[in-house]
Protein backbone atom coordinates (compact mmCIF):
# COMPACT_ATOMS: atom_id res chain seq x y z
CA UNK A 1 0.00 0.00 0.00
CA UNK A 2 1.27 3.62 -0.59
CA UNK A 3 1.67 6.33 1.33
CA UNK A 4 1.77 8.79 -1.68
CA UNK A 5 -1.77 10.59 -3.04
CA UNK A 6 -2.47 8.84 -6.22
CA UNK A 7 -5.48 7.78 -8.06
CA UNK A 8 -8.19 5.61 -6.23
CA UNK A 9 -6.39 7.11 -3.06
CA UNK A 10 -8.97 8.29 -0.33
CA UNK A 11 -7.51 11.70 1.05
CA UNK A 12 -8.37 13.92 3.76
CA UNK A 13 -7.06 17.91 3.75
CA UNK A 14 -7.61 20.85 5.72
CA UNK A 15 -7.68 24.12 3.53
CA UNK A 16 -7.40 27.55 3.94
CA UNK A 17 -7.76 30.43 1.23
CA UNK A 18 -5.25 33.22 1.85
CA UNK A 19 -5.66 36.75 0.28
CA UNK A 20 -2.03 37.24 -1.32
CA UNK A 21 -2.00 40.57 -0.62
CA UNK A 22 -2.91 41.00 2.94
CA UNK A 23 -2.30 37.37 4.14
CA UNK A 24 -5.44 37.76 5.78
CA UNK A 25 -7.35 34.07 6.12
CA UNK A 26 -10.57 34.28 4.29
CA UNK A 27 -11.62 30.80 4.26
CA UNK A 28 -11.23 28.12 6.86
CA UNK A 29 -12.53 24.67 7.08
CA UNK A 30 -13.46 22.69 10.60
CA UNK A 31 -13.44 19.30 9.64
CA UNK A 32 -11.12 17.06 7.14
CA UNK A 33 -12.28 17.50 3.40
CA UNK A 34 -12.67 14.08 2.07
CA UNK A 35 -12.68 12.54 -1.58
CA UNK A 36 -11.25 10.17 -3.47
CA UNK A 37 -8.25 11.48 -5.94
CA UNK A 38 -8.48 11.19 -10.05
CA UNK A 39 -12.19 10.29 -9.27
CA UNK A 40 -13.76 13.12 -7.68
CA UNK A 41 -12.98 16.68 -9.75
CA UNK A 42 -14.29 18.79 -6.68
CA UNK A 43 -10.60 20.00 -6.75
CA UNK A 44 -9.52 22.14 -9.33
CA UNK A 45 -7.22 20.25 -12.20
CA UNK A 46 -4.48 22.80 -10.80
CA UNK A 47 -4.84 21.63 -7.24
CA UNK A 48 -4.85 18.11 -8.19
CA UNK A 49 -2.04 17.79 -10.14
CA UNK A 50 -0.03 19.36 -7.19
CA UNK A 51 -1.22 17.09 -4.52
CA UNK A 52 0.15 14.15 -7.08
CA UNK A 53 2.94 12.21 -4.79
CA UNK A 54 2.21 14.49 -1.41
CA UNK A 55 2.71 12.38 1.74
CA UNK A 56 0.67 13.01 5.00
CA UNK A 57 1.60 16.28 6.71
CA UNK A 58 2.71 17.86 3.38
CA UNK A 59 1.31 21.48 3.08
CA UNK A 60 0.98 22.75 -0.39
CA UNK A 61 0.10 26.64 -1.74
CA UNK A 62 -1.89 26.95 -5.15
CA UNK A 63 -2.71 30.35 -6.49
CA UNK A 64 -6.05 29.91 -7.15
CA UNK A 65 -7.70 32.40 -10.27
CA UNK A 66 -10.88 33.73 -8.31
CA UNK A 67 -12.18 34.61 -12.54
CA UNK A 68 -12.05 31.05 -13.58
CA UNK A 69 -13.75 29.75 -10.32
CA UNK A 70 -16.26 32.78 -9.80
CA UNK A 71 -16.54 34.95 -12.63
CA UNK A 72 -15.57 38.41 -12.86
CA UNK A 73 -17.09 41.15 -9.95
CA UNK A 74 -20.27 42.49 -11.26
CA UNK A 75 -21.13 45.66 -9.37
CA UNK A 76 -24.95 45.51 -10.43
CA UNK A 77 -25.11 42.73 -7.61
CA UNK A 78 -24.10 45.60 -4.99
CA UNK A 79 -27.79 46.65 -3.33
CA UNK A 80 -28.03 49.63 -1.02
CA UNK A 81 -31.00 50.52 0.74
CA UNK A 82 -32.36 52.49 3.56
CA UNK A 83 -32.69 50.80 7.10
CA UNK A 84 -35.69 50.64 7.38
CA UNK A 85 -36.32 48.69 4.68
CA UNK A 86 -34.37 46.15 6.38
CA UNK A 87 -35.71 43.26 9.39
CA UNK A 88 -33.79 43.81 12.49
CA UNK A 89 -32.81 40.20 11.47
CA UNK A 90 -30.13 41.14 8.72
CA UNK A 91 -28.36 43.78 10.42
CA UNK A 92 -25.59 41.82 10.69
CA UNK A 93 -22.37 41.74 8.70
CA UNK A 94 -21.96 38.53 6.85
CA UNK A 95 -25.43 37.90 7.88
CA UNK A 96 -26.62 35.75 4.15
CA UNK A 97 -29.85 36.92 2.54
CA UNK A 98 -31.72 34.99 -0.18
CA UNK A 99 -33.50 36.45 -2.52
CA UNK A 100 -35.13 35.72 -5.57
CA UNK A 101 -34.76 37.28 -8.84
CA UNK A 102 -37.80 37.77 -11.48
CA UNK A 103 -37.64 34.47 -12.71
CA UNK A 104 -37.94 32.77 -9.07
CA UNK A 105 -34.55 31.86 -9.10
CA UNK A 106 -32.58 32.12 -5.61
CA UNK A 107 -29.67 34.15 -5.43
CA UNK A 108 -27.52 35.24 -1.46
CA UNK A 109 -26.58 38.46 -0.98
CA UNK A 110 -24.00 39.19 2.21
CA UNK A 111 -24.79 41.86 4.15
CA UNK A 112 -21.38 43.69 3.38
CA UNK A 113 -21.92 47.18 5.67
CA UNK A 114 -24.74 49.27 7.63
CA UNK A 115 -24.92 52.31 9.41
CA UNK A 116 -27.75 54.25 11.17
CA UNK A 117 -29.23 55.06 7.70
CA UNK A 118 -28.49 52.41 4.71
CA UNK A 119 -27.81 48.68 4.55
CA UNK A 120 -25.65 47.25 1.63
CA UNK A 121 -25.72 43.93 -0.06
CA UNK A 122 -23.37 41.90 -2.33
CA UNK A 123 -24.30 38.93 -4.56
CA UNK A 124 -20.55 38.34 -5.39
CA UNK A 125 -18.82 35.56 -3.98
CA UNK A 126 -16.91 37.23 -1.31
CA UNK A 127 -13.21 35.51 -3.13
CA UNK A 128 -14.28 37.06 -6.32
CA UNK A 129 -12.04 39.90 -7.86
CA UNK A 130 -9.06 38.95 -5.07
CA UNK A 131 -5.79 37.43 -5.80
CA UNK A 132 -5.70 34.10 -3.42
CA UNK A 133 -4.10 30.96 -2.14
CA UNK A 134 -5.42 27.76 -1.15
CA UNK A 135 -3.21 26.17 1.50
CA UNK A 136 -4.32 22.56 1.46
CA UNK A 137 -2.50 19.85 4.29
CA UNK A 138 -2.87 16.39 3.70
CA UNK A 139 -4.20 14.32 6.57
CA UNK A 140 -5.10 10.96 5.51
CA UNK A 141 -4.19 8.70 2.53
CA UNK A 142 -5.47 5.37 2.36
CA UNK A 143 -6.74 3.09 -0.53
CA UNK A 144 -10.51 4.22 -1.28
CA UNK A 145 -13.12 0.72 -1.01
CA UNK A 146 -15.18 0.60 -4.19
CA UNK A 147 -18.04 2.48 -3.08
CA UNK A 148 -16.34 5.57 -2.36
CA UNK A 149 -14.12 5.00 -5.87
CA UNK A 150 -18.27 5.16 -7.11
CA UNK A 151 -19.18 8.25 -4.80
CA UNK A 152 -16.04 10.20 -5.53
CA UNK A 153 -15.77 10.59 -1.51
CA UNK A 154 -16.59 9.02 1.76
CA UNK A 155 -19.76 7.48 2.42
CA UNK A 156 -22.13 8.69 3.49
CA UNK A 157 -20.36 12.02 4.05
CA UNK A 158 -22.21 15.69 5.61
CA UNK A 159 -21.88 17.91 4.85
CA UNK A 160 -21.75 17.77 1.48
CA UNK A 161 -18.43 18.31 -0.22
CA UNK A 162 -19.93 20.64 -2.96
CA UNK A 163 -21.23 23.26 -0.19
CA UNK A 164 -17.93 22.93 1.23
CA UNK A 165 -15.86 24.28 -1.73
CA UNK A 166 -18.31 27.06 -2.72
CA UNK A 167 -18.22 28.23 1.33
CA UNK A 168 -17.05 31.32 1.87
Amino acid sequence: MSDTIQNEKFVELNYKVIDQKTGDVLVTVDYPLGYVHGVNDVLSEQVTKELDGKKVGDVIEVPVDTKLLYGERDESLVFTDHIDNVPEEYREIGMTITMENEKGEPRNFIVTRFDDKTLTVDGNNPLCGREVVFRLEVLTIRDATDEEIELGGAVGADPDINEIMNRT
